[in-house]
């Protein structure tokens, strides 16, 4: 795990705080948002900023992330294969069979 800046420190609490804002004032079905239109584009902005000096310190210190969001429903890159050892008796079993 690399040890991350102070800078860095700052922007993860800070995107986690503005996501639990947004979390905590988002209304149900058929409610008015409690936010005005303008804090909300604020608001947006404030991630795109956060993001945007995340990905300079990251490039900074030579992090590559090939990392991103995937929905539920989109299909896996990648198919997870077990392997596992074959059972001795089960082998003997089958040999006394024949």
């Amino acid at each position: 795990m690399t040890p991350r800046s102070k800078e860095q420190r700052i922007l993860v609490v800070m995107r986690k705080l503005l996501a639990q804002i947004v979390k905590d004032t988002t209304p149900g079905p058929g409610m008015r948002h409690p936010l005005s239109e303008q804090t909300i584009k604020d608001i947006r902005d404030c991630f795109g900023l956060i993001s945007a000096r995340e990905r300079e310190l990251a490039d900074q210190a030579g992090i590559i992330n090939k990392e991103r969001p995937r929905y539920i429903d989109e299909p896996k890159s990648s198919t997870v294969v077990e392997f596992r050892k074959p059972n001795k008796s089960s082998d003997e079993n089958s040999s006394k069979d024949e």
